[in-house]
């Protein structure tokens, strides 16, 4: 009986304890994106291949908008799809690794943004393997940004 009590403390020690939020946390992601663009579904299948639990919310393109305005993404950083995890914003076709770099440095920013839609990018691999270069842009608090990776 004594065994058993302890078993069933520690499960619930472990079971409530921070590195188990921590992980739903890092693989849980929420995402915005138009019904009709093959891209981005393209990206949602790139994350979940890699680990992710995703919610997918289609959504009219003035209701995106509104979501990348308010989580302070600029036109000029902005994309075809607009997630969240962790409470950092990832705008556009970022990597899974990168995002994942970023749950676990935890920086003080908004988030990740891949403007445009670079082709080689996850959901975005051309038919020939065609690429080109991009860089994934840490997006900070006060609006700027910096190089966070490039591919």
């Amino acid at each position: 009986m004594f065994l058993r009590m302890i078993f069933a403390c520690c499960l619930a020690l472990l079971l409530t304890s921070p590195s188990f939020a921590t992980t739903d946390e890092q693989s849980s992601i929420e995402v915005w994106k138009s019904p009709t663009c093959g891209c981005c579904g393209k990206w949602v299948k790139h994350l979940e291949d890699n680990g992710f639990t995703v919610k997918v919310n289609n959504a009219r393109s003035s209701t995106i908008q509104q979501i990348k305005r308010q989580a302070g993404i600029e036109k000029k950083n902005a994309s075809c799809h607009t997630a969240m995890i962790g409470g950092y914003v990832i705008e556009g076709h970022v990597p899974a690794a990168d995002i994942k770099r970023l749950v676990e440095e935890h920086p003080d920013a908004v988030g990740l943004a891949v403007p445009k839609m670079p082709i080689g990018s996850p959901g975005m691999e051309h038919p020939s393997g065609e690429t080109e270069p991009y860089d994934v842009l840490l997006v900070k608090k006060d609006g700027s940004v910096e190089m966070f990776a490039s591919h």
